[in-house]
């Protein structure tokens, strides 16, 4: 069993159309991030924020993804193919770090825990990097001679590491294995597969002495080779067979992959597009049982993907759109029940995540529309080169912002944004903001919304850093703008955010549709909100709520007819838009003392209708058993809770005096007295369940046992 949990976005990725990272490795919470260009960035990805960045000059260009060096927590780089640099996390200009001119080209470094970095060259020698430090100009074997090196990986054998590599000639791919310390080689040739297929991608493992190799072809199809580490050298090339694994269908339509990860050893990852009936293509994520050959989860990806994925510990990485996104994943032992239950519902994604770390390498650059991409990324990058913007500094952009016209300041910081980012860029970009947002102020006119959500997408900003900014944002009434900052900026004072609040709440649905708002917020539920309607109300009591009336209440309320009351219970008192807006509010951090003053600042209209609202969210969250509250920008109950409690607070005598609201107070008494006497239930069997602690069970039921347990 496999399921997908919680996601987040790491950090935006570069160029326009973005660029598919160079390579991602893991340092324990931390990701060490290479792109195409010249920036290396540490991410810490708990954090979602960079620890630091890195840039080679302006000319140069990473050839080489950076990896850690574990043993003298050293960070190592190639530039220009033969050009290799180690720096630690405290130097801030690689220009000062050391450096060494290699005798060949470099293809990969490889590195894991307690052992020294291996190199492997284009050529196929490999050498750990100590050797190549004392005499960086040593001759280097070619293996190889015109084969091109497709993928490579190192795995921690039992004595030894074990890097291995796949070529291809002509159509034809090789796979070498080198046993480092014992200096073995050993070559196979791949079995053809169909003339119409093509392998896009690999990934692999080592266990018990035998390599497992999985391979991604271009019709769908995963296939998986052994091959066994042989203790001498073999002379005799060996053709290896491969077996079929997985063939990827999801509807009766065929998961054209581009790029495939394990996660453990019955399941592995895969991204790639999807072929509706009526041509429309899909990019998804999907979770594969390769045991049993069936589909554990499937997330679609809407803004699309470049293809690539890597996985380390119990996070995915999965370029998304224009962002590089984290989902955290949950596998399970396999079972054939489980296998089979699974297939019913495929996106499920509450479960948080535990997993093996196979220290995966994933890499694939070999896919045509990719490398078209590349292509035209590279060449709107040089044609930006060209162009007098790029070649501003920080101080000219500045006075470049103060008197051009608007167009020529957009133009100029969008560039800005688009170039390498160098060591000072989180720095300058509070500068920039500051420079834009006091013109704002000096020029009614003067707006340029797109670069300021630009840099507030950046995650380089804060509240403190430029003030003024939601000011401004309040004062155009940009709600887009406000979100952002509402989701990115963890220091808002409480004066702010019920600014805010009352912004959103006094814009009509029909102008926010026109808005572009993120409906992110809305993952869990957005289905009852875009219809307008709630899902009729089960009679069953769930979590601890009936919707029914408590016959022994003792509310004197003069109630509506209970038609009415029906209906009031299934509509939704804002549009979708609206929602993920107060949504974004309710997420926001806050302190009561300081926030209850500023709510009074609210009308009786808006405290009511953000009231009926809160009510429709307590009602989804204690109705619907099946709700999933759990992602990353979604609401919880207790937020909920907390926000009622606060504008009742506020505005107590307000919400008792006004005729509209006794049905309001009405359903929240009711709620409250549902929750008391569920909980209370709850404690009177508490002795009970204290006692199932104590009886003694079986260790090992197996997969499949009954257990039963009778309460006296």
């Amino acid at each position: 069993m496999a399921a997908f949990g919680e996601e987040f976005t790491l950090c935006p990725l570069p160029g326009a159309p973005p660029q598919a990272p160079l390579g991602l490795e893991p340092d324990a919470d931390r990701v060490l991030l290479t792109d195409r260009a010249r920036t290396v960035t540490l991410y810490k990805v708990s954090d979602q924020k960079p620890l630091g960045c890195w840039s080679v000059k302006q000319g140069q260009k990473i050839t080489c993804p950076a990896v850690c060096n574990y043993e003298t927590k050293e960070f190592v780089i190639v530039h220009n193919d033969k050009i290799l640099q180690i720096w630690k996390e405290a130097d801030t200009n690689l220009d000062k770090v050391f450096k060494a001119t290699l005798s060949a080209s470099v293809y990969r470094i490889h590195s894991l825990p307690h052992i020294e970095p291996l190199v492997l060259f284009k050529g196929g020698g490999v050498r750990s990097l100590d050797t190549l430090l004392a005499a960086p100009q040593q001759e280097v074997e070619n293996i190889i001679s015109d084969e091109v090196i497709r993928w490579s990986n190192v795995f921690m054998g039992v004595e030894q590491p074990v890097l291995t590599f796949i070529t291809e000639q002509n159509g034809n791919y090789f796979l070498y294995i080198q046993q480092c310390n014992t200096c073995v080689h050993q070559k196979f040739k791949l079995e053809t597969g169909s003339e119409s297929s093509t392998p896009l991608s690999f990934a692999g493992h080592l266990n018990n002495k035998v390599i497992t190799l999985l391979c991604l072809y271009s019709n769908g199809c995963v296939f998986k080779v052994l091959v066994p580490l042989s203790p001498s050298v073999s002379e005799e090339e060996h053709v290896l067979s491969m077996s079929l694994l997985v063939r990827l269908v999801i509807s009766g339509s065929i998961l054209k992959g581009t790029s495939i990860a394990i996660l453990d050893k019955d399941h592995i990852a895969v991204t790639g597009s999807l072929d509706s009936p009526d041509n429309n293509v899909k990019d998804c994520f999907s979770i594969w049982n390769i045991k049993f050959q069936t589909l554990q989860a499937s997330k679609e990806l809407p803004h699309g993907t470049i293809g690539q994925c890597w996985c380390y510990g119990d996070k995915l990485f999965v370029t998304h759109g224009k962002e590089l996104r984290v989902i955290l994943y949950k596998c399970e032992a396999s079972s054939l029940a489980a296998a089979i239950g699974k297939i019913k519902d495929t996106q499920i994604s509450g479960m948080k995540s535990v997993s093996v770390n196979w220290n995966m390498l994933q890499e694939n650059d070999t896919i045509d529309v990719q490398l078209d991409q590349h292509v035209s990324s590279k060449r709107k990058l040089r044609s930006r080169k060209s162009a007098p913007l790029e070649k501003l500094t920080v101080e000219q952009l500045l006075l470049r912002i103060k008197d051009a016209s608007q167009n020529i300041v957009e133009n100029t910081v969008m560039a800005f944004l688009s170039s390498a980012q160098t060591p000072e860029f989180q720095a300058s970009i509070g500068y920039v903001v500051s420079a834009l947002v006091n013109r704002c102020k000096a020029e009614p006119s003067f707006f340029p919304r797109d670069c300021l959500v630009q840099l507030v997408q950046t995650q380089g900003l804060s509240y403190s850093l430029c003030p003024d900014l939601m000011a401004v944002a309040l004062e155009k009434t940009d709600v887009h703008l406000l979100q952002l900052c509402l989701q990115q900026f963890p220091d808002i004072p409480e004066a702010v955010i019920c600014a805010c609040l009352r912004t959103f709440l006094s814009i009509g649905d029909d102008r926010l549709e026109a808005t572009n708002v993120s409906l992110d917020s809305l993952a869990c539920h957005v289905h009852t909100v875009h219809n307008n309607k709630m899902e009729k109300q089960s009679k069953i009591t769930q979590n601890g709520f009936s919707s029914e009336p408590l016959d022994d209440d003792g509310c004197d309320a003069q109630l509506p007819q209970k038609s009415s009351v029906k209906e009031t219970k299934e509509m939704c008192p804002v549009g979708p838009h609206k929602a993920s807006l107060l949504n974004t509010i309710l997420c926001s951090a806050y302190s009561e003392t300081f926030l209850l003053p500023h709510l009074k600042d609210l009308s009786a209209e808006q405290v009511i209708l953000f009231l009926q609202y809160l009510q429709y969210l307590y009602i989804k969250c204690s109705v619907e058993a099946t709700t999933d509250f759990s992602t990353v920008s979604s609401v919880t109950i207790n937020q909920i809770m907390d926000w009622i409690y606060l504008l009742l607070d506020a505005h107590f005598t307000v919400v008792v005096m006004l005729p509209e609201t006794r049905r309001l107070l009405y359903t929240l008494h009711k709620f409250v007295r549902a929750q008391a006497r569920f909980y209370s239930d709850l404690n009177k069997i508490e002795a009970s369940l204290k006692e199932l602690k104590r009886i003694n069970r079986p260790k090992d039921g197996g997969l499949y046992s009954i257990e039963v347990l009778k309460l006296v």
